[in-house]
């Protein structure tokens, strides 16, 4: 019996989505509904369903970064409500997507193509080129509007980072600490609000708290357990990178 996921920080799609399944692939079992990211990566670890259907947009990890993660060991249906330039993309790198709202055939169609897959017992292909392309198509619409400076105030002082010398942002309880080659700070603005105005080749996400700039990155070490660290120029501190964001330090 095919099995598979469904993950979408929004109840009412989510909950379409399992009800449209049911109808067009009865033999499918969901094993688990997930409203976050990092609650997707956990089923699919515990799970191991041969599908799973993710929000690209969620918070903290997005299905992007999910599928990043586990990469081969399932079946990846993107769920969207971008379409034209963003679904360009998905034509391009032959990505399975669902539009919001799901429309019945287009379903039909998805479902499909994954029995095909599955009955040829196709292995899931590593699609992370086309991802991170994605990625950078689904972000290119707010380049104009990229953080240049931060501003962060400290007592009667403004202090002000110019975004090149900033080498980590780190989420501190109800503020976001910034880490200079020369300095640091705390801003009120989350850390989920400055990501969509950073640029995403010069800014990694490399945990659920933490974006470091990645021409500061000089060293990642993996330990026994395989859990990763990363040193960074200039910076005494170790920064922790989450199973989610690992397959960023695999080796060429």
């Amino acid at each position: 019996m095919p099995t598979a996921i469904i993950a979408d920080d929004e109840d009412l799609p989510r909950a379409e989505l399992r009800r449209m399944l049911a109808d067009v692939w009865p033999e499918l079992q969901i094993l688990a509904e997930c409203e976050h990211g990092a609650d997707a990566l956990e089923a699919i670890q515990q799970h191991a369903p041969d599908i799973a259907f993710l929000d690209i947009r969620m918070p903290g990890l997005s299905g992007l970064d999910v599928a990043h993660a586990v990469k081969g060991r399932c079946h990846a249906v993107f769920t969207t409500a971008y379409d034209n330039h963003a679904l360009e993309a998905f034509a391009a790198g032959a990505l399975d997507y669902l539009l919001k709202p799901v429309a019945r055939e287009r379903l039909q169609e998805a479902v499909g193509r994954l029995r095909e897959r599955m009955s040829a017992s196709r292995a899931a292909p590593d699609i992370s080129r086309l991802m991170s392309e994605l990625d950078k198509r689904l972000r290119g619409g707010a380049a104009a509007e990229r953080i240049r400076w931060i501003s962060a105030s400290v007592g009667d002082t403004i202090k002000m980072f110019p975004i090149e010398k900033i080498l980590f942002f780190a989420s501190d309880e109800k503020y976001t600490r910034v880490v200079s080659t020369d300095d640091e700070a705390h801003v009120r603005k989350p850390l989920r609000e400055l990501i969509d105005g950073l640029d995403p080749d010069m800014f990694w996400q490399i945990h659920r708290s933490v974006v470091v700039r990645a021409d500061a990155i000089t060293k990642a070490h993996r330990d026994e357990l395989g859990k990763v660290t990363v040193e960074l120029r200039g910076c005494n501190e170790k920064l922790k990178v989450s199973q989610a964001y690992a397959w960023r330090f695999r080796p060429m």
